[in-house]
């Protein structure tokens, strides 16, 4: 018997020696198509190939590619494990050909891989063709040998294929297996049709024409194949069994549940180990691809899947989680073909076995109120929609989990009762916010997350993608398009632009398509806390929401600005083993050009301190250690030692970010909640430089540092004017410290000498046989004299000394430099009760321009803007000496 794996391995290779390229399964989130939740046909990761928006990888390629069924149009839930064939993750096979052969050679690919290299025996396989189809009918008959009854036409959209309601479109033939007449069915086309026996397994597009919006088709140019077969279904038939789940790949984690939980997968336990088989793939393949468990979007999708499965292994009866520890089978099976389920295997375990512990506590409540509310209900019966909601906004226990609590019980649920309760409660949060005194204007942002959701945010793995057009918002309100030279806010369904928010500031990029519009998105901000919203101005084209459009985020920029963010957490684990763990974060600014750090500290930091915190920054920059980014509760993040960031808000589940080699105790050198971009690992930084630490408020003080690129042309820039410095002072580099020093010192000295030499000249000493000139004011003994250059600090001193000169007088002194003039005026002790040198003081400084001066009966001093007016201010004393 051939394995699943040994299948797959088969398939790519046959196609690789008919020249086809084995192209990798693309992630399951689908970046090139916003309309889809997730990958779900083997075709979509070439749907830009098919459409001639990109040159494909080969003009033949082949592919196993990941797929998952679980929201939207296509969503295979509620069969899941009810069924022999209905998944929410299975593998698609497929071969392709982008202009390159048409339906001959698929046709002859498919029959030859089909009878010859994996021996299935013709009389069990029938072809169908679309009913018009001549071509592809007498192609089955020449090549296969098929007769013409097992050829059978189908006039119904089953084998017509079209991509939407316009581009690429053509006929179909499908291949059906005959899983023989002890299985209830008819062939295709025959009222039984919707029996087991005659099962689908493969599926041959021939892509022919071009479909237009008014209905008409034209011939494409380069016809083209798109084919897919589902693994699961081949296996099957491969190893002999009707039934998917009876497949190695499923026997083997089925045998895991049963030998975890004790029960073996017979009658109504059946469903639940199959249920916790196929939700174990689609739940890891979601994690190792970047989708976490939210309350939107893809997130929300894949905790439903999470809950399905865990509400099945509490049917099983079992005790503690379960979920996680069937990751290892999973693995094991599967790991080889894919190894990011290898990479992704311990962030898988750690997120299920946490939700799973947290859905246990909702589980337990919401099961009590069920039973309470359906304790009396037989078959038939239906739990009231205000109880079903009351489930669902009490107890986070969402819709269709109730639906399947009651569904064994034959208990219905009042579904428009329901949806009349979240209507209400939505008119109710509406009425709440109006009456928040937020402003009239940004009811918009309230309107287009009731209707719309929250944004997808994809910018954790990506920085880039498609996004549909869901609003447009031009000053104020919303609006359908807008064109060339338009200023205004766009917003998409997912976009890879980050918000501004936790201090980090928002993305810049542009949007476009390829029919000629050109958006520069200047901005990206974050109403509600759930929207992103891009600035954005229209340079050419015109959109329109409903649209397609391609989002680019300005690369360079993010990684700058990742590489700052991260710098933060490591700045701020240093600043609390340098400085102690009362330093918390007080506010950040996180941009592309540097970063800003707030921190709760008492007093400045010493240089040796800004030394030791950028030296154990770098230390960790240089281990290069990956980056890591876990998703948690906020109470056991906070167990697990995490620091939460000061601007975030935490709903009921945080990113946990750690960085930084990991200490004795086991953690790394920095854990924080977190939501913002950051590198994948510490080396990314590069180099962090500290270039300023200043206060912020009382107790609170900030770091601003550069890293990378902006660090680096930094420490050149300093470097160059040491250069220069040292050319001046005609030294070394190595010297300046020296020299400089021995400079200052010099001019220090200089700078006493002159003043002392004012001073003599002043008091007409230096060799002078005379002072300043003295003179009698009514038998008062006064000298005054006017200074140019001379240090206003020098005043003082040289008052002093007039006094002692004097005896008995006053003396008056006014030194001009640059314009501007000091005044002082000094009273010897004697004389103080005829005369304040305070009042004379102030009549100087008022004919200088100024205003007031200050000191003591014996010395005051103050100052003028009109230095011009010196003698006059020394004429001013000598008028009131005079009386």
């Amino acid at each position: 018997m051939q394995s699943t794996n040994d299948i797959r391995r088969s398939f790519l290779d046959f196609f690789a020696q008919a020249d086809h390229e084995i192209v990798p399964s693309a992630p399951l989130v689908p970046y090139n198509d916003p309309t889809l939740m997730f990958v779900n046909a083997g075709m979509v990761p070439f749907k830009n190939a098919f459409t001639g928006l990109e040159t494909p990888p080969s003009p033949r390629a082949t592919s196993s590619q990941k797929c998952v069924r679980a929201g939207g149009k296509h969503n295979d839930l509620d069969n899941v494990g009810y069924t022999a064939r209905h998944h929410t993750f299975f593998e698609m096979l497929g071969n392709f050909s982008f202009g390159d052969y048409f339906k001959e050679q698929a046709i002859l690919n498919a029959w030859t891989l089909l009878t010859r290299e994996w021996g299935l025996p013709e009389e069990k396989l029938t072809a169908t063709v679309y009913h018009t189809d001549d071509e592809a009918f007498d192609l089955w008959r020449k090549i296969s040998g098929l007769p013409e009854e097992r050829i059978i036409r189908i006039p119904t959209n089953d084998n017509f294929w079209s991509m939407g309601d316009t581009g690429p479109c053509g006929p179909c033939s499908e291949i059906f297996y005959d899983h023989g007449e002890h299985i209830p069915g008819g062939p295709p086309g025959s009222p039984d049709e919707d029996g087991d026996r005659f099962i689908e397994i493969w599926n041959l597009v021939f892509m022919q024409f071009e479909q237009s919006a008014d209905g008409s088709r034209t011939d494409l140019p380069k016809p083209s194949i798109d084919t897919g077969m589902g693994l699961e279904r081949i296996a099957a038939v491969m190893q002999g069994v009707h039934d998917n789940y009876d497949t190695d790949t499923f026997k083997a984690l089925i045998a895991a549940s049963e030998g975890l939980t004790g029960v073996k997968a017979e009658g109504d336990q059946q469903a639940s180990h199959r249920v916790i088989a196929d939700h174990l793939r689609s739940t890891s393949f979601l994690m190792a691809d970047g989708v976490l468990p939210s309350n939107e979007g893809r997130g929300y999708v894949l905790r439903r899947i999470m809950r399905r499965a865990m509400r099945h292994a509490h049917l099983l009866g079992a005790k503690e989680p379960l979920m996680h520890r069937l990751v290892g089978e999973l693995v094991s099976e599967m790991g080889q073909a894919y190894p990011e389920l290898q990479r992704g295997q311990a962030l898988i375990e750690e997120v299920l076995e946490r939700e799973e512990t947290q859905f246990r506590k909702t589980l337990e409540k919401g099961l009590r109120l069920l039973d309470d509310a359906t304790g009396d209900m037989g078959e038939g019966g239906e739990l009231d929609g205000e109880t079903a909601f009351k489930l669902y906004d009490t107890y986070g226990f969402p819709y269709d989990l109730t639906e399947d609590a009651l569904r064994n019980r034959g208990i219905g649920v009042d579904r428009e009762g329901f949806d009349a309760a979240m209507e209400r409660q939505k008119a109710a949060a509406r009425a709440a916010w109006k009456g928040s005194g937020d402003a009239a204007s940004d009811e918009v942002w309230f309107d287009i997350a009731e209707r719309e959701g929250g944004t997808e945010f994809t910018g954790y793995t990506s920085t880039s993608g498609e996004g549909r057009v869901v609003a447009l918002v031009k000053d104020g309100a919303e609006v359908q398009s807008a064109s060339a030279g338009d200023e205004l806010v766009v917003l998409t369904n997912q976009t890879p632009f980050y918000g501004e928010s936790g201090g980090q500031t928002g993305d810049v990029g542009s949007i476009s398509t390829p029919e000629g519009l050109r958006i520069a998105v200047s901005d990206t901000a974050k109403p509600l806390g759930r929207l992103h919203a891009h600035q954005a101005k229209v340079e050419s084209g015109s959109i329109k929401v409903g649209d397609v459009v391609h989002l680019e985020v300005d690369v360079e920029r993010r990684d700058r600005i990742r590489a700052n963010h991260s710098a933060t957490h490591l700045v701020h684990a240093a600043l609390r083993n340098q400085l102690g763990g009362h330093v918390t974060q007080k506010g950040s600014l996180v941009a592309d050009d540097r970063l800003r750090f707030d921190f709760s500290h008492p007093k400045p930091l010493a240089p040796e301190d800004i030394a030791a915190i950028e030296a154990e920054v770098n230390a960790e920059i240089r281990a290069n250690e990956p980056v890591a980014t876990r998703l948690m509760s906020p109470d056991d993040a906070v167990e697990a030692g995490a620091l939460a960031l000061f601007g975030e808000k935490y709903g009921d589940e945080v990113r946990v970010l750690s960085m930084g080699r990991k200490g004795n105790e086991g953690r790394n050198y920095s854990v924080e909640l977190c939501g913002g971009t950051h590198v994948k690992a510490t080396g990314d930084i590069g180099i962090l430089r500290i270039v300023s630490e200043s206060a912020v408020s009382s107790g609170v003080r900030r770091i601003e540092a550069l890293t990378g690129e902006a660090a680096r042309a930094w420490l050149v820039d300093r470097e160059e004017a040491l250069k220069s410095v040292a050319s001046t002072i005609k030294a070394s580099p190595e010297e300046v410290a020296d020299r400089v020093a021995t400079l200052v010192e010099d001019r220090r000295r200089l700078e006493k000498e002159l003043a002392e030499a004012k001073k003599q000249l002043a008091l007409g000493g230096g060799g002078s046989a005379s002072g300043p000139s003295q003179e009698d004011i009514g038998g008062v003994a006064f000298i005054g004299q006017v200074l140019d250059g001379l240090n206003p600090k020098e005043l003082r001193p040289l008052l002093d000394d007039a006094k002692k000169q004097l005896g008995s007088g006053v003396a008056a002194a006014v030194a001009v430099n640059d314009g501007k003039a000091a005044f002082a005026v000094a009273v010897t002790d004697d004389l103080t009760d005829r005369f304040s040198a305070v009042d004379l003081v102030r009549t100087g400084v008022e004919t200088l321009g100024g205003k007031g001066g200050g000191g003591r009966p014996d010395m005051a001093q103050g100052g003028g803007p009109d230095g011009s007016k010196a003698d006059e201010a020394i004429e001013a004393v000598r008028t009131a000496l005079a009386g």
